[in-house]
């Protein structure tokens, strides 16, 4: 998969795209990441992508020229993926689909935000990762990056671990125990040292729908309620009960 980030701080992204799983999947060739500095497709002395907004008003705002260059520049993949509060919530079902995808490219806001024409012309879609205000982009852009590279076969080696987490089902993901069994008095659940991994497995998911009903509601909304079966897995493990 080829990703292109563009940005005015590409050592953000390359400092981070080194290490751990991305990091391997980068060296690996699974992940063709490039990043393009915005500065690079400017024309004058002071590098500027920046300027004021017409109509007055705090802050800059992007300039549609090197953003538009850099693009013609580089033929980068589509989408093109604005990143800013206003985009639409990005989730896992988002990420699951660019990580169906053969590439696509973020466009790291900064300052005020992007001019508008470029947004119109040039952006695929805009997306977000919360309703809150960062100074730039880039976070935003290593959140998307790391959600989806970990989707991509061999990136993260046990296929069952991305199945298996939080979101993946639409639920929160179970409670995880390491060794030892005992710690200051706080033991493991008896049932993950049982051996019986039927068991086991009815438990994990009656923990994580225990945790969403608990701390997400809404998910278990947008699953359309409880089943029958879901109902009668927290009764056999004593989790029918309201919330602690």
């Amino acid at each position: 998969m080829r990703i292109d980030v563009i940005t005015i701080f590409p050592e953000l992204v390359v400092g981070f795209a080194g290490h751990s799983l991305l990091g391997r999947a980068v060296a690996g060739g699974e992940v063709d990441l490039r990043v393009h500095d915005l500065r690079d497709a400017t024309t004058d002395a002071h590098r500027t992508v920046d300027d004021a907004p017409f109509g007055g008003g705090a802050g800059m705002v992007l300039r549609p020229e090197p953003v538009l260059a850099t693009v013609e520049a580089v033929d980068p993949p589509r989408p093109v993926v604005a990143l800013g509060p206003g985009g639409r919530t990005f989730d896992q079902a988002t990420a699951r689909r660019l990580a169906g995808s053969d590439g696509f490219t973020l466009l790291c806001g900064r300052y005020e935000g992007i001019d508008q024409r470029v947004l119109d012309h040039v952006v695929d879609e805009e997306l977000s990762i919360g309703d809150y205000v960062l100074a730039g982009g880039e976070v935003a852009a290593l959140v998307v990056v790391e959600a989806v590279t970990r989707l991509l076969p061999g990136v993260m080696g046990n296929l069952a671990s991305a199945e298996e987490e939080s979101f993946g089902d639409g639920l929160l993901e179970y409670p995880h125990y390491p060794r030892p069994a005992e710690f200051r008095g706080w033991e493991v659940p008896e049932v993950l040292r049982s051996g019986d991994h039927g068991r086991i497995g009815r438990w994990r998911r009656a923990q994580s729908l225990r945790r969403t009903i608990d701390r997400r509601p809404d998910l278990i909304e947008d699953r359309g309620g409880l089943t029958a079966a879901d109902r009668q897995l927290l009764v056999e493990f004593g989790l029918d009960g309201p919330a602690d």
